[in-house]
């Protein structure tokens, strides 16, 4: 089959490898028909190459048919239409059956300290292969894959994998009192669909702030109160608190994190750990501070006094200093945490209907076929050609 494979910074490829086979009797094969580019990919074609092996299959928002099933499988059948969330999880364990699925206890990547395996990303997360492929292996068959109907465009519900649960969960985290105020920082594809949930669930006030003109247009097309940040970098926080009742907002979501272009010094870091031998720069990458936090101190600084912070954006390294006397002082609320797929999508659903509120079908901005990816990863990497969200066709 044909899949996306990584091969160093900046140059993934459209390889021939093997098709995925049943392996256990839980196991599914996926014939992929959608499969999404994510902001995260982009740590992969930059910065996280220590963690990666020449040839792995990337991606982590698929869709498809079910092509064939092993001989346990019971809840699907070949020819049912299926999204297939980021998380590897059983559905059956104790951190399952909080609605923890990102702590997976039967996926954990114990190896690395990490929680649940993922689909296409890294050592780190498992190593598992991804969907952005002709075909995936899907473990879990009667728990993980989420039944969709025939019918609908692979829009209407690709975004379950991923950007939609993310973006939910980053809202519920928020704590948004009804009718009340929530700034987004970084509109990419989690940050735009944060104020379109937001918006749905009755927040009084949207604000978001970027500084790519097509996102911000985006956004404001659907009524969020945008800010540029290039316009306003200086006096941003001040404006927002005016906009605000001098308070500043209830709630302030982060979807920014670690940005794969980076600050200067956060840039410098990151080329400096790829220099170096992998064994050395696994660790380095893990525990420096090398993630760019100035959407973290923008959001401590702008949020009410006892508001909170729901931090979605992927942020890495653990030496990067905490303001904990003004997270104190203000005492203010974090939460953050990996999507739990699985837990948000019976909310959903109710939501991916034919008015279609939260504008999931004309989401992406680009559906490429497969073997345009290289192209697509270069585009969305440079924000060219005003790429906000790409689907790739296999």
């Amino acid at each position: 089959m044909k899949a996306v494979t990584w091969h160093g910074k900046r140059d993934v490829r459209v390889d021939t490898v093997p098709d995925p086979e049943i392996r256990e009797p839980t196991d599914i094969v996926v014939e992929i028909t959608s499969s999404g580019i994510c902001g995260s990919d982009l740590h992969l074609y930059e910065v996280m190459g220590p963690f990666m092996t020449p040839g792995d299959i990337l991606g982590h928002e698929p869709m498809g048919l079910v092509a064939e099933v092993g001989g346990a499988v019971t809840e699907v059948k070949p020819g049912d239409r299926v999204v297939v969330p980021f998380n590897v999880s059983c559905g059956t364990c104790y951190m399952c059956s909080q609605g923890l699925q990102s702590q997976c206890e039967t996926t954990q990547v114990r190896e690395q300290g990490m929680g649940a395996a993922l689909f296409g990303y890294t050592k780190l997360y498992g190593q598992v292969p991804g969907g952005q492929a002709e075909y995936l292996r899907v473990p879990f068959g009667n728990t993980l894959p989420i039944k969709v109907p025939h019918g609908p465009p692979d829009g209407r519900f690709v975004y379950l994998s991923d950007v939609l649960p993310t973006a939910w969960q980053a809202v519920e985290y928020a704590a948004v009192p009804k009718g009340g105020s929530v700034a987004v920082l970084g509109l990419g594809p989690i940050g735009d669909m944060c104020t379109r949930i937001a918006r749905q669930r009755d927040a009084g006030q949207v604000i978001g702030v970027d500084l790519v003109p097509e996102r911000l247009e985006r956004a404001r097309r659907n009524g969020v109160e945008v800010y540029d940040l290039r316009e306003h970098h200086k006096d941003l926080a001040d404006l927002i608190r005016e906009s605000t009742g001098g308070r500043g907002p209830d709630s302030v979501i982060d979807a920014v994190g670690m940005e794969a272009h980076g600050s200067p010094t956060a840039k410098f870091a990151q080329q400096m750990t790829g220099l170096l031998p992998d064994a050395l720069s696994r660790p380095l990458m893990q525990k420096a501070g090398v993630d760019r936090l100035e959407a973290l101190y923008l959001a401590i600084d702008i949020v009410r006094r006892g508001g909170t912070i729901s931090l979605s954006g992927v942020y890495g390294g653990m030496a990067d200093p905490m303001p904990m006397l003004t997270l104190f002082d203000k005492q203010i609320q974090l939460r953050m945490g990996q999507a739990n797929v699985r837990r948000w999508v019976d909310d959903i659903m109710p939501l991916l209907t034919e008015d279609d509120p939260l504008g999931v079908e004309g989401f992406a901005s680009h559906e490429v076929p497969l073997d345009q990816a290289p192209q697509a990863y270069e585009a969305f990497q440079k924000k060219q050609d005003n790429a906000v969200k790409i689907l790739l066709k296999p």
